[in-house]
C-alpha cells in the first residue's frame, strides 16, 4: 500500500493542447487534493538530471528532448493510497493500452505524448516533489 503523497506532470503536449483544466478537473474528482502546483518550463539540463534514472535507455533522449519542449505543469497531490490511486487514474504508459476514461486514454498523443507523468513510487513521489518544490511551497 503507497503513502499518501504523489507528483505529477502535466506534460507539454496536454499543456499546448489546453487540456489542464480537463485533467485537473478529473484529478479533483477522484478525490486527490492538491498540495503544491505551478507551471514552469525544464532546461534541457532539468530534464535529463530529472530523468537521469533513464539515462542510457533508448526512450531518453526523446524524453529529454520533449520533456523540454514547452512548458509543464508540475503538482504535488495528496490522497490515502495516492500512489496506486493516481496510477488507475492515468492509466497505462501506451496510450493505446490504456483503460477507458483514463487520462492518458483520453488526452495521450502517443506512447512520449501520454499526457501526463504520475511518481510510481512513495520514494520517486517525494524525490520528483523536491525537485519542483521547496517545503515552503507545499501546503
Amino acid at each position: 500500500m503507497s503513502g499518501n503523497i504523489t507528483f505529477t506532470m502535466i506534460k507539454p503536449c496536454a499543456v499546448k493542447n489546453n487540456f489542464i483544466g480537463p485533467i485537473l478537473k478529473m484529478i479533483n474528482e477522484k478525490g486527490f487534493r492538491i498540495k503544491a502546483i505551478k507551471m514552469t518550463r525544464f532546461s534541457r539540463e532539468r530534464a535529463e538530471a530529472f530523468y537521469g534514472i533513464h539515462a542510457g535507455k533508448f526512450f531518453f533522449e526523446e524524453l529529454v528532448e520533449f520533456m523540454s519542449s514547452g512548458p509543464i505543469i508540475a503538482a504535488i497531490l495528496e490522497k490515502e493510497n495516492a500512489i496506486d490511486d493516481f496510477r488507475d487514474l492515468i492509466g497505462n504508459t501506451n496510450p493505446e493500452k490504456a483503460a477507458e476514461g483514463t487520462i492518458r486514454k483520453l488526452f495521450a498523443e502517443s506512447f512520449t505524448a501520454n499526457a501526463i507523468h504520475g511518481a510510481d513510487s512513495d520514494e520517486n513521489a517525494l524525490r520528483e516533489g523536491s525537485f519542483f518544490f521547496s517545503e515552503m511551497e507545499q501546503y
